[in-house]
């Protein structure tokens, strides 16, 4: 195979990083152009893409065996049930333009409570933690919060930091926003709809 073009890569990497990306998403990250042009584009790396499409959505895109050896990713994707949850957090980064520093699945912990947030990044010099609700319980969610609440709590992070990291939310309806205002109160936090962010 040919050696890749320096845009080429950076598609495969901004996969690397984001795990599942649309058509659409990849043609606003990489300025790809014309759905035509952006087509063209994804089907030139085919050799290192898996890519799906439901009901009447943009292409979705994965990295194959392939890819992940080109851009030394050890991280396997299979298409699942949590595929959409990628997309609408995808669609918060691109939202907020790109952060380079930028963490999905992180482990944060201080001995006694833990979370596993949807994202870690770092804007306007502070990190950040986002959470995507999409499907799950409220009930689940509280939970969540609950672990949040303690870290701020125990102060290890701020003392790390120097300040607790805001807590985004990002879901789906204005009902699951009130619920989840609710559930913050005495956080650093924001909650945004899948509206706010088109």
């Amino acid at each position: 195979m040919k050696p890749l073009s320096d845009r080429q890569e950076k598609i495969l990497l901004s996969l690397k990083k984001q795990d599942f990306l649309n058509r659409d998403q990849l043609t606003r990250i990489h300025r790809l152009g014309s759905v035509r042009n952006a087509n063209r584009i994804l089907k030139e790396l085919s050799p290192y893409l898996t890519s799906f499409r439901e009901n009447d959505q943009p292409t979705v895109y994965f990295l194959n065996k392939e890819g992940r050896e080109y851009v030394n990713s050890d991280k396997v994707r299979r298409k699942n049930k949590f595929v959409n949850h990628y997309l609408i957090k995808n669609d918060f980064y691109i939202f907020i333009g790109f952060p380079y520093e930028w963490e999905n699945e992180l482990k944060v912990s201080d001995g006694t409570y833990t979370v596993i947030c949807d994202s870690y990044f770092k804007r306007d010099g502070k990190y950040q933690f986002l959470e995507v609700d999409s499907t799950q319980k409220m009930s689940v969610n509280k939970k969540k919060i609950e672990q949040y609440k303690g870290l701020m709590r125990n102060g290890e992070l701020f003392k790390h930091l120097g300040y607790f990291p805001k807590l985004i939310w990002l879901t789906t309806t204005e009902f699951r926003r009130k619920q989840l205002t609710l559930l913050c109160k005495g956080l650093p936090y924001s909650v945004y709809t899948v509206n706010d962010i088109k």
